[in-house]
């Protein structure tokens, strides 16, 4: 997740229970670009124990091998392209999501990073732009090229992240393609987590926002994939990971209000479980001060009446109403 997955996201990750593997951030990839140094940074200094995925967002050919190649000399799992992002500023210069609309230019591209690339090479993408038209020859794509690994969001772009997740539609894809599918899209819960398997017949989840929110999903999937007792997540549990993204969070000469704004950014996902009503969100929204930031954080995780955190999302709470909500 841009903006969410560097590496001092991932430390805090770590202090709650890894996933499997991480993804880098992006590296954006146009004819001038160079690796970016603090996505570098989540390969470099990735002390998790976990695999890390370098992960390239682009469309010219040439500079996306070049990209590959340079990413390979550092010590990566794999190269994974980024075909799904549905952010308009992103789309519109035909990359990420925007490839979905042209099936030979992805051809080209799928080719020549596989020819370029000898280890693990990588998919992500949606199920399709507007409409699932070309998801028949995109996932044909995918087998023709040989991808080892696919991540499917199933929505399309233009659907953001507002619709259902089309869960049958990934079913259909984990049908036709040779690889291993993860299934993406509202992976809310461990619960939520393993009916998506049953419903998708997929390999795994690839589990994005939901980590924001509740960062010991990962370790609750495993537990409940192996039949063993999902923990549950004490308010004060929750009340600790805001310290820790605090201090995550904190850069060198940073203003108070714009550190306040950037721990909003996660804090906007936490809320979702805290309380039915949104009270959290609309209360914490409001602040400007670090001091009137903790004290919105104390009253509400540290109430005796209220001890656990949430499994799932409350209906309705949402995010970033902007981008989720129903009629937006």
């Amino acid at each position: 997740m841009q903006g969410v997955t560097n590496i001092s996201f991932m430390k805090v990750v770590n202090a709650c229970g890894c996933p499997d593997y991480f993804f880098t951030e992006y590296f954006r990839v146009t004819r001038t670009s160079r690796l970016e140094t603090h996505i570098l940074r989540s390969i470099t200094e990735n002390e998790t124990g976990r695999p890390v995925f370098a992960q390239m967002i682009g469309e010219d050919i040439h500079h996306l091998k070049r990209t590959a190649t340079d990413l390979r000399r550092y010590e990566v799992a794999g190269i994974d392209l980024n075909m799904g992002c549905p952010a308009p500023k992103v789309y519109r210069k035909n990359v990420g999501g925007g490839l979905l609309r042209d099936p030979v230019k992805v051809d080209a591209i799928l080719g020549a990073l596989r020819d370029g690339i000898d280890g693990l090479f990588t998919v992500k993408m949606r199920i399709g732009f507007d409409s699932t038209e070309h998801l028949e020859q995109l996932l044909g794509l995918i087998n023709k090229h040989g991808v080892d690994l696919l991540s499917l969001h199933g929505r399309t772009v233009k659907e953001m992240y507002r619709s259902e997740v089309h869960y049958d539609t990934i079913a259909e894809a984990v049908r036709s393609v040779r690889c291993p599918v993860l299934a993406n899209g509202d992976v809310t819960s461990a619960t939520k987590a393993q009916e998506i398997l049953h419903r998708t017949g997929a390999a795994g989840v690839m589990i994005g926002r939901s980590a924001i929110r509740n960062p010991w999903i990962f370790k609750q999937v495993r537990a409940q994939f192996a039949g063993e007792p999902v923990p549950r997540v004490s308010m004060v549990e929750v009340r600790q990971y805001v310290d820790r993204l605090f201090r995550a969070t904190h850069a060198e000469g940073i203003r108070e209000e714009a550190h306040v704004s950037r721990m909003k950014g996660f804090l906007n996902f936490v809320g979702q479980g805290i309380d039915a009503e949104g009270r959290f969100l609309h209360e914490m929204r409001r602040t400007r001060t670090v001091s009137s930031l903790f004290e919105v954080c104390d009253r509400h995780l540290l109430d005796p009446e209220t001890p656990w955190f949430a499994d799932e999302p409350f209906s309705g709470v949402l995010a970033r109403p902007n981008r989720e909500g129903a009629g937006s």
